[in-house]
């Protein structure tokens, strides 16, 4: 085997792994996050919809790419041959997920880290909940003494658990 072949063979290697990860952890979280008596699509139907989606526009691409092939292989009076056309297929089956990848994984992790405030996808404090709650428990007079003192740490609420002033 040579050594354009055995990167082929371990780009679709880590291809094939990438997409298992992907579609074991679509399944391990059906199975822990499920509600007991609800339809999986009512609870997850976005992700299996677009999974759907994924799969039915790869498996497109395979067959008009697979024409496309058999069309240029005849023009140029060339044999078909499966290894190559296979070979083509990761090739662009591998330049557009790496562009897809890159950008996902950079807002993903770029929401993970950083706050837009509003934004649904951003990972928001909970500084209104908890300056909410205080000002509640403050109202009520059930506000902890463990309570932040500090003026820039008013809207925090204590780190411990629920204390009971009696």
């Amino acid at each position: 085997m040579d050594s354009g072949a055995a990167l082929l063979t371990l780009a679709l290697i880590l291809t094939l792994a990438a997409l298992g990860f992907v579609l074991f952890a679509t399944i391990r979280s059906i199975q822990v996050e499920r509600t007991k008596g609800r339809s999986v699509w009512k609870e997850f139907g976005l992700g299996l919809a677009l999974m759907t989606l994924f799969f039915m526009t790869w498996i497109g691409q395979l067959i008009s790419q697979w024409q496309v092939y058999t069309d240029h292989q005849s023009e140029h009076g060339e044999a078909t041959q499966i290894g190559d056309f296979l070979a083509e297929f990761a090739q662009s089956t591998l330049e557009n997920w790496q562009s897809e990848f890159l950008q996902l994984f950079a807002f993903v992790t770029l929401a993970a880290l950083y706050i837009h405030k509003g934004s649904a996808e951003s990972k928001d404090g909970t500084e209104k909940i908890e300056a909410a709650l205080r000002r509640v428990e403050e109202k009520l007079g059930t506000l902890p003494d463990t309570a932040p003192k500090k003026k820039a740490e008013s809207w925090k609420l204590p780190d411990t658990p629920l204390e009971l002033n009696d």
